[in-house]
């Protein structure tokens, strides 16, 4: 499927130093944030008490939300769980109050306000040492991840172009996190994995581009480096829309559909497969070219000279 068809291949590279800078700047402002204001840890890695509990008929969460709040747990997060009839109640850890005693308190003033009778279904407490480990097994997890694409890279195309896509990813994976700190996000477990999701998303799209940059790189024997690497992204343009368009209409529905349980995750990806793609296009292909990327490099190594026998 062609969407688009371009007699001659689009000058990307003309702008990769703006857009160099532009990243740059990003990125350094998404530092500030997260040192500034930090980020806002949901109660996976914060600690606290979540409840679901159960409602004959459907749940009115506004109604339910003030109940909790004049009960003193104003800090309630409330949201459909399944059905309507199901709601998961999150309380963040609080040093004034027991944990042990959250569950049976928050069920005694639901049901002292609201008319029809809510059940227990489940209480689980976590505690802050394992949201701790939580955050620390996060941030291994991308670590390890990062480190295995650099090698995976370097081995199969070169290690200028295994820069490149590294620089790529922790670009991405930094603006987002950089967006849930300005914005003060909840960022839990869901969110993590969206960005783990987003770093195998991200290099799948940069591994097309480079495979087709090694293609042209051994095709166009007389076109600099700037046009082989615009003819490589200009080629790869149609399968990188079609890929972007189909997955943020899905994201779409799981922003708007899919409730308050994966709306983070969402919107996580969504940001993450536009700058996602526009890394690909240029902080990849033009830090490797920044890194001196150049034919030679590419090109497979001459057969051994056959031995002559006398």
């Amino acid at each position: 499927m062609q969407i688009f068809n371009f007699g001659q291949p689009l000058n990307f590279m003309k702008f990769k130093w703006p857009a160099l800078w532009l990243s740059a700047l990003l990125v350094v402002g998404s530092f500030v944030s997260i040192f500034s204001q930090g980020i806002n840890w949901g109660l996976d890695f914060t600690g606290g008490t979540v409840i679901e509990v159960g409602l004959a008929q459907g749940a009115d969460l506004s109604m339910m939300r003030q109940t909790l709040a004049a009960a003193g747990y104003p800090d309630a997060v409330l949201q459909l769980f399944g059905t309507s009839k199901e709601v998961l109640i999150r309380i963040p850890l609080r040093a004034d109050v027991a944990q042990a005693a959250v569950g049976e308190a928050v069920l005694q003033a639901l049901n002292s306000q609201l008319a029809e009778p809510v059940t227990m279904r489940r209480v689980e407490f976590v505690g802050p040492s394992v949201g701790e480990e939580l955050k620390q097994d996060g941030g291994l997890a991308m670590l390890v991840a990062l480190l295995g694409i650099l090698l995976y890279v370097a081995l199969r195309f070169e290690w200028r172009l295994s820069v490149g896509a590294v620089v790529s990813l922790a670009h991405d994976v930094i603006l987002t996190l950089g967006l849930f700190s300005v914005l003060q996000l909840e960022f839990d477990l869901t969110v993590l994995a969206a960005i783990l999701a987003l770093i195998g998303y991200s290099i799948n799209d940069t591994i097309v581009v480079f495979d087709r940059l090694r293609e042209s790189f051994r095709k166009l024997r007389d076109a600099t480096v700037d046009d082989t690497i615009n003819h490589a992204i200009t080629s790869t343009l149609n399968r990188t829309v079609i890929t972007s368009l189909t997955t943020v209409l899905v994201l779409l529905v799981l922003f708007f559909m899919g409730g308050a349980l994966i709306h983070g995750f969402a919107t996580a990806l969504l940001f993450g497969v536009a700058i996602g793609t526009y890394s690909s296009v240029y902080v990849a292909s033009a830090t490797a070219e920044v890194l001196g990327i150049s034919r030679e490099d590419m090109l497979p190594p001459p057969p051994p000279e056959a031995e002559h026998t006398g």
